[in-house]
């Protein structure tokens, strides 16, 4: 029996789109492999650099070996930098800047605890500049909350350190819309962690 030459196409172009999603399918699973083998875990006492600040309460760290790493400041939770019009985003921003100035140049030592890593991926860690917690450093400022959703042993730290910022009308305790905004969120995290 002859085949046509349109069949002879057809069947050669199918065994073409076979063998070219074969071929790409294994190069993705290559990559795939190979990032879940570069993974890059940190570990309590790493010493990292920071790369970027994303926002007042995470930052791109980068380990000895120049791998990058997300890292969600636990314990605290800072006001977004945008948008712009709304009015607690400047201390979201001021948040940020502070991050800049207590970390420009310096190591920062990390603290894991046994939360691991949150749902967009970013590790889950306390942050040192010698002696100086980065996110009770915040709190004390005025610059963000303490966030009590996921209590840890300084907790009780942060709280105190918040109230005496909130008394002193620190950072967003200076503004009473901001403020009332962020008791709010408070009361909201303490019925969540109850």
């Amino acid at each position: 029996m002859a085949v046509d030459l349109g069949t002879r196409l057809f069947w050669g172009l199918v065994v073409l789109l076979l063998g070219s999603t074969l071929f790409f399918a294994r190069g993705a699973a290559e990559q795939l492999a190979q990032a879940q083998a570069a993974e890059v875990t940190l570990k309590t006492g790493d010493l990292v650099s920071v790369k970027q600040i994303v926002d007042g309460d995470s930052l791109v760290v980068e380990d000895a070996n120049g791998a990058s790493v997300g890292v969600r400041i636990l314990g605290i939770k800072a006001f977004d930098t945008k948008p712009e019009r709304e009015p607690a985003t400047r201390f979201g921003r001021e948040a940020v800047k502070t991050l800049e100035e207590l970390t420009r140049g310096e190591r920062v030592r990390v603290l894991l605890h046994s939360s691991g890593k949150d749902r967009y991926g970013r590790t889950l860690a306390s942050l040192f500049v010698g002696d100086e917690d980065l996110g009770l450093s915040l709190v004390k400022r005025g610059l963000a909350l303490t966030y009590t959703v996921y209590p840890l042993p300084t907790t009780p730290l942060y709280l105190a350190a918040q109230e005496d910022a909130q008394a002193a009308e620190r950072g967003l305790w200076s503004d009473p819309d901001v403020s009332a905004r962020a008791l709010q969120l408070s009361r909201e995290w303490s019925r969540g962690a109850e």
